[in-house]
């Protein structure tokens, strides 16, 4: 069982990893793409935007981010330097969103409830930097953290399958 508190209202976070990365001329698959470049990037060259961070709730926007990742792109030479450092800018963007809405939630949560487990899975949390700074928000909110080990972090779609499959056997349609 389970209840939502937020959703992306346009592209999942793990989706604008993989435009920014195809938009950036990354080869391979497009996380992993944008985690290797970003290590030798400059978060702070770029300056990109933290969409609905200045609205309350807990619903989150990417697309916004994807397109102004794409301008800082078309907008000076793109050197190898300069890809890495829009990839850094990037993925510290996403990790501010991701930690800011996820905090809001473990605060609602822990309002209702005395459950603090914070868990956090597919594609998105194969990515070291976002899951430690999902970790030390859990960490600063009394949640215990919980992620699979990598080798298990891959595209969503295979537990959004099994989470349909279990709900269909217990008579959910």
């Amino acid at each position: 069982r389970y209840r939502r508190l937020g959703s992306t209202i346009d592209d999942a976070a793990g989706e604008a990893f993989d435009k920014t990365a195809k938009l950036l001329g990354l080869v391979g698959q497009g996380g992993p793409a944008v985690e290797r470049a970003a290590l030798t990037g400059d978060a702070a060259a770029v300056t990109l935007p933290r969409p609905l961070l200045d609205r309350p709730g807990l619903d989150m926007s990417f697309s916004g981010l994807k397109t102004a990742a794409r301008r800082a792109a078309e907008d000076q030479p793109l050197t190898a330097q300069r890809r890495a450092d829009i990839c850094a800018s990037f993925q510290e963007a996403v990790a501010d969103i991701l930690a800011v809405k996820s905090a809001r939630a473990m605060e609602l949560v822990a309002e209702r409830t005395d459950r603090r487990t914070f868990v956090v899975a597919g594609g998105v949390a194969a990515n070291k930097a976002l899951r430690a700074r999902l970790e030390a928000e859990a960490r600063h909110h009394g949640f215990h953290f919980f992620a699979p080990p990598l080798r298990w972090c891959t595209d969503n779609g295979a537990m959004i399958a099994l989470a349909g499959a279990e709900r269909l056997r217990l008579g959910y349609v």
